[in-house]
């Protein structure tokens, strides 16, 4: 018997192939077109101006290339003073904690995103400069936060409390990225916790210079707010007489605030947890011009191991 039935690829014919190639082709560019939207949205990301937050000093009025110039190279000092720190800091960290010199390269990486963000005014600029904030906070936190505050299921585990801090801060980095609109404002208050808790320390402080140096430290630290706000909410009263370049002052008196705070909760976690080693308070370049750079070094010296993160 003839059998007359040809084969299923030769029944589909010209037409039904031209229809799953149109399928594959259409598969082939909506892939492309949407790798070709993410590029193009994280280029949007890099190009200068791309940040919903624009500080109060004009933009490219003295550089064409740098949007805003008083505040860009007021971080000087986040590139100056923390390598001098950390040859200050030696011997706290070769006998106390080595982790400090985190807190000044971390100040540094501060300094470079800021610069980054007020020459650009790009959103990765932006989240590059605030969550280097974050995690200022956080590793000072995590490294001088006194134990007897510690919530009672952290057992007096520094090091189990430092990795609670470290899981809240990417929490808050996914958060920042998300928002990025509300995320100076919620870095300030983390701030008050802070200013409270150092006020709190210098009320069991002994030592007159240390509670000096705590006592310039809180007022460098209102007064640097204080330029944050203005700059921040009355930015038309300051540019109607010709000065809006209070950002650029908070620049420079916040990181005084933060360097010398971490400078004085240094010394109170030596005191409160390893009371042997003596810390004391210096200044350079000369110990008795207490306007110098505060600095903690060790009397007593006993490796010790308790305080690292």
């Amino acid at each position: 018997m003839r059998n007359d039935r040809q084969p299923r690829s030769l029944v589909v014919g010209k037409s039904s192939v031209w229809e799953v190639v149109k399928k594959r082709a259409a598969k082939i560019v909506k892939y492309c077109g949407s790798r070709k939207f993410k590029l193009e949205t994280m280029w949007e990301h890099l190009e200068p101006g791309s940040s919903p937050v624009d500080w109060c000093e004009g933009n490219y009025l003295i550089s064409p290339v740098i949007a805003e110039f008083v505040n860009t190279f007021s971080n000087v000092l986040f590139f100056l003073l923390p390598p001098v720190l950390m040859h200050l800091f030696r011997e706290y960290g070769r006998f106390v904690n080595p982790a400090i010199h985190v807190i000044w390269i971390l100040l540094m990486v501060v300094g470079m995103s800021s610069a980054y963000f007020h020459a650009t005014l790009s959103l990765i600029g932006q989240l590059l400069d605030e969550l280097a904030i974050l995690w200022v906070f956080m590793a000072a936190f995590s490294m001088f936060f006194p134990r007897r505050f510690f919530p009672y299921w952290f057992q007096n585990d520094r090091k189990l409390f430092s990795m609670a801090a470290v899981v809240l801060a990417i929490v808050a980095t996914g958060l920042a990225v998300l928002h990025p609109a509300a995320n100076a404002f919620a870095l300030m208050t983390l701030g008050l916790p802070a200013f409270f808790l150092l006020i709190h320390e210098l009320k069991r402080c002994r030592c007159s210079r240390v509670y000096r140096l705590g006592i310039r430290c809180a007022a460098i630290w209102l007064l640097a707010v204080t330029c944050w706000i203005n700059d921040r909410l009355f930015c038309d009263a300051w540019s109607a007489i010709n000065f809006p370049y209070l950002h650029a002052f908070w620049h420079v008196f916040i990181f005084i605030a933060s360097y010398t705070a971490c400078v004085l909760f240094a010394y109170f976690s030596v005191k409160d947890e390893q009371p042997h080693q003596t810390p004391v308070l210096k200044y350079w370049p000369r110990d008795n011009f207490e306007l110098g750079i505060p600095y903690v070094t060790i009397r007593c010296y006993y490796k010790s191991d308790s305080n690292q993160i």
